[in-house]
């Protein structure tokens, strides 16, 4: 038995089948005694849900703990803080207490870390390292409360979170840290059980706020004693255990401020109602943001391991991966009515933010110069092992400015900054490609001209050019992949129509109707004459034959309008084609690629 309670698997099973019978107990006398969640205009949920999860939560994971954990000083802490936050949440599930006495109580809970010794040594200072520990257990464990807006969402997210920082502990040699960790997720997962679309049970303020302090708690145990220096052990990897709850709030405040909103009030704007209001499911939503989690956790166990200047860079188009998410899903109307549009109207600041976004040009700018010193960077570090410790590094720096902005007039020069991301073409490619290489001979010439080329390496500017090149492409198609993968903001119900035409016309006319929703036209299928392409796919959209199958499939899948986008077809054809839609009670229209989509024959 002995050799079993230091095993994490045993330990989180163990956690996981007393959750599931403390959640169901839970439950139970929560239906039974009232305690439910009704639906409300600002929150999620459409149906009356019991209440006071987190006491399954919270009892399953201090069970375990005092049964089975090995109880250290520092962990001890951590779960008392935890334990006194479960209490001010619970207090506030059942009166309510304001806002700012429930800062208060985490103000509270994060002093009695940093009294103990827990806290993020960043700066060396300790004053300001303490504020840093207070402010980073506040803001987490009120964005896991924040994230707390769907079924499943906060405890997946958790779960995930926690899984990742076990995986930090393992590699750290802190086993009863690991344990600790273990019984935490066995607890969430035992929890998820019943919390999962469609939950049947709520966690609560008690839940969130219990959960919320016990993750930014147990990252400091991975700082004690100085076991964790680097600074990118001590920021960027607890940042990016927690990156979607972060992300999740910081998009979600900002917003709210810019629409003259209290951060603090409940909505339906986070960034799983978004994707929900794209059309996906609410499972499907959340499972895409425990994938984000997942990738975030990877992700810290990486940047922990290859060097703090590789780090970097890997964060860095991390981060800009999620600001395109970030600013596509800011567009996303989610409120009824159109408050929304009002808000932004009225919001001066944010009517300029929305008005420079349409000449995204400067940011635009500023990501090439991140692109540049992230493969020069890394061309450097590929072919010269260490070389931020040799005089290559001086070189480097001194070169970086000079390369950037020639890199740069290159970029201005070919026209790189004319085209739009959304419609980035094969043509755009190749003008990528002419400015890379211009700057590229360029950056030889100047290197050439300013230290004769001494300690350069040739084999450092071809590899830096073919990074670049990558880099560039992949920024501007990512926006395309992420319009890909994401469905675009659904419109009211359109009229069903169908293109006649399965060729180059009949795509475009295609990519037309879905980059405009507005004009309320759902595109179908396509129907052509050639035999050739029937049954073929073109975006998705099956392909049917036009030879005598026209009126059946009109009836069959509802089309209100046929849009024709062969330019030129014979009289006859189009008169049959007519003679078919009148009988079908079907509009015909000629489809052209203008302002207005269609014009009527």
């Amino acid at each position: 038995m002995q050799g079993l309670a230091s095993n994490p698997f045993f330990v989180g099973a163990v956690a996981a089948v007393l959750s599931v019978i403390c959640t169901y107990a839970v439950r139970a006398v929560a239906v039974k005694q009232g305690f439910v969640a009704k639906p409300k205009s600002d929150r999620w949920h459409k149906r009356p849900t019991a209440m006071h999860g987190g006491i399954a939560i919270f009892l399953a994971t201090i069970g375990v703990y005092f049964a089975l954990v090995p109880a250290t000083r520092e962990s001890l802490v951590v779960i008392g803080g935890a334990g006194f936050l479960f209490l001010l949440g619970l207090i506030d599930d059942l009166i309510s207490i304001r806002p700012y006495q429930k800062l208060i109580g985490q103000l509270i809970g994060a002093g009695i870390l940093v009294l103990s010794g827990l806290k993020l040594p960043l700066t060396g200072f300790e004053i300001v390292d303490i504020w840093i520990t207070v402010f980073w257990v506040v803001g987490i464990t009120n964005a896991i409360n924040l994230l707390d807006n769907m079924d499943g969402l906060a405890a997946g997210i958790s779960a995930i979170a926690a899984f990742s920082l076990a995986l930090n502990f393992a590699s750290n040699g802190l086993t009863n840290e690991l344990l600790l960790a273990s019984a935490f997720i066995g607890a969430l997962v035992g929890f998820l059980v019943f919390n999962f679309n469609p939950a049947s049970i709520f966690m609560g303020d008690s839940g969130s706020m219990f959960i919320g302090f016990l993750l930014s708690g147990s990252v400091l145990l991975n700082q004690v004693g100085g076991r964790s220096r680097g600074i990118v052990a001590i920021l960027a990897v607890p940042v990016l255990i927690l990156f979607v709850p972060i992300f999740d709030t910081t998009f979600v405040t900002v917003l709210r401020k810019l629409w003259g909103r209290k951060a603090s009030q409940g909505g339906r704007d986070h960034t799983s109602h978004r994707l929900v209001a794209l059309g996906l499911s609410e499972r499907t939503a959340v499972l895409m943001l425990y994938g984000l989690a997942l990738v975030a956790g990877v992700l810290a166990l990486l940047v922990s391991r290859i060097g703090p200047f590789g780090s970097f860079g890997l964060i860095g188009v991390f981060v800009v991966a999620l600001a395109f998410i970030g600013v596509y899903l800011s567009k996303v109307k989610v409120y009824e009515g159109g408050e929304d549009d009002v808000a932004m109207g009225e919001n001066a600041v944010f009517t300029f933010l929305v008005n420079v976004s349409h000449k995204r040009r400067i940011f635009e700018v500023f990501l090439d110069a991140f692109l540049i010193t992230v493969a020069y960077y890394s061309a450097w570090a590929l072919l010269y092992r260490d070389f931020e410790e040799s005089t290559s590094w001086v070189l480097f720096l001194q070169t970086l400015p000079l390369l950037v902005l020639i890199k740069l007039a290159a970029f201005l020069t070919v026209g790189v900054y004319r085209g739009l991301w959304r419609y980035t073409s094969i043509g755009d490619l190749i003008t990528f490609a002419k400015g890379v290489a211009l700057g590229s001979a360029g950056s030889m010439l100047a290197v050439l001209v300013i230290y004769r080329f001494e300690g350069f390496s040739r084999k450092v500017f071809f590899m830096d050019a073919v990074l670049l090149l990558l880099a560039v492409m992949g920024s501007r198609m990512a926006f395309r992949l992420i319009r890909q993968v994401l469905p675009a903001t659904p419109s009211q119900p359109g009229r069903k129509v169908l293109i006649y035409g399965a060729g180059d016309g009949g795509e475009m006319i295609l990519r037309e109707l879905k980059n405009n929703p507005e004009w309320q036209l759902q595109p179908v299928g396509f129907i052509d004459d050639d035999p050739l392409k029937r049954d073929k796919l073109i975006h998705g959209l099956k392909v049917y034959d036009a030879n005598g199958t026209l009126r059946s499939i009109c009836k069959d899948k509802e089309i209100a309008e046929v849009l024709i986008s062969v330019r030129h077809l014979p009289a006859d054809r189009l008169k049959a084609i007519r003679d078919v839609c009148d009988e079908a009670e079907v509009a015909l229209r000629r489809a052209h690629i203008t302002i207005e989509p269609v014009d009527i024959i």
